[in-house]
């Protein structure tokens, strides 16, 4: 069967500083036409960094549209002139939110985040080789952040309570369970 759905318009109802909205009427493979309202992300990238005394690095932070506080791993948008290496956000993410940097950067996977309404692609690099930042960036404005080490036992212990619960913090929770 051919899924594939033919776009017949498309109409932009907003655009944003993080995302920007589209409604598209579209050709289904039956002939019928549906509407599909798409958010488009220009990308981003998590970094999974484990320090010498094997503890992954973590930030808490509100999220708004949570209205809780959550325990994440280091991450943000690529920015416009970022997009052809997305490695440079990861090390400009890791400086920003914890003041650490890495040796190397080792790309684990890129997965769409939620594809059933967005084209939000996201990286997720490995950070090797953990140190603290000669120079420090500025960190954004709009953003009040912890710097949180957690144990193995504390991570399982914080996905318990609920406080980690997005999908690109369980997976790199996984992706360092394996490295075991």
């Amino acid at each position: 069967m051919d899924f594939k759905e033919k776009t017949l318009s498309t109409e932009n109802i907003y655009n944003g500083k993080v995302v920007h909205l589209d409604k598209e009427v579209v050709k289904l493979p039956n002939g019928k036409e549906a509407v599909r309202e798409v958010i488009r992300h220009q990308g981003a990238v998590g970094v999974i960094a484990i320090t010498d005394s094997n503890k992954i690095v973590m930030i808490r932070q509100w999220r708004e549209p949570l209205k809780k506080v959550t325990l994440e791993i280091p991450a943000g948008k690529i920015e416009p002139n970022e997009h052809d290496d997305p490695e440079k956000t990861a090390r400009r993410e890791l400086n920003e939110e914890t003041r650490f940097a890495a040796d190397q950067f080792e790309l684990v996977t890129k997965f769409y985040t939620s594809p059933g309404f967005a084209d939000e692609l996201m990286y997720l690099y490995h950070a090797v080789g953990l140190k603290a930042v000669k120079d420090e960036l500025p960190q954004d404005d709009d953003e009040f952040l912890e710097l949180v080490e957690l144990s193995p036992k504390e991570v399982q212990e914080a996905i318990s309570r609920g406080e980690i619960c997005d999908a690109k913090t369980l997976m790199a929770v996984m992706f360092w369970q394996m490295m075991g």
